[in-house]
């Protein structure tokens, strides 16, 4: 993960609205959590998706992912609508990517900076969650 400066702004408004299948990821496959921007660009932390994982912050189907780094949270499950393709060109991932550039680069400018957004955290049960898709006490 680049170093990064701290912004906090509100729930971007494209994940939560954004249909996408369980069935549109498959085992194997590079997606990318898109966290912030840097130089004008998304970012976020690369993994495989490995098998299918209830995703309990939102009782729906989701993936366990591998993160290639390692470390204490070496395996997290997302919702589909959080992973975007990396090892293949999806129309759709390059859409929502292209529209949450747009929408962040409005909002951020285009700094060199790394800029982490503080949408995502983990839970305790290594379960990524959105912040427009956190319960409460969790």
């Amino acid at each position: 993960m680049p170093e990064t400066s701290p912004v906090y702004l509100p729930p971007d408004p494209l994940t939560p609205e954004r249909d996408v299948t369980h069935q549109h990821f498959r085992p194997g496959e590079h997606v990318v959590i898109l966290k912030g921007t840097a130089g004008g660009e998304v970012w976020g932390d690369a993994m495989k998706v490995v098998v299918p994982s209830l995703h309990t912050p939102t009782s729906e189907d989701g993936w366990r992912l591998l993160d290639p780094n390692g470390g204490d949270r070496s395996y997290v499950t997302a919702h589909p609508r959080y992973l975007v393709h990396l090892s293949k060109r999806c129309p759709e991932c390059l859409l929502h990517q292209k529209a949450l550039r747009e929408y962040l680069v409005k909002r951020l400018g285009n700094t060199e900076k790394a800029v982490d957004c503080h949408w995502y955290s983990l839970t305790a049960l290594n379960q990524v969650v959105h912040i427009a898709d956190a319960r409460p006490g969790r």
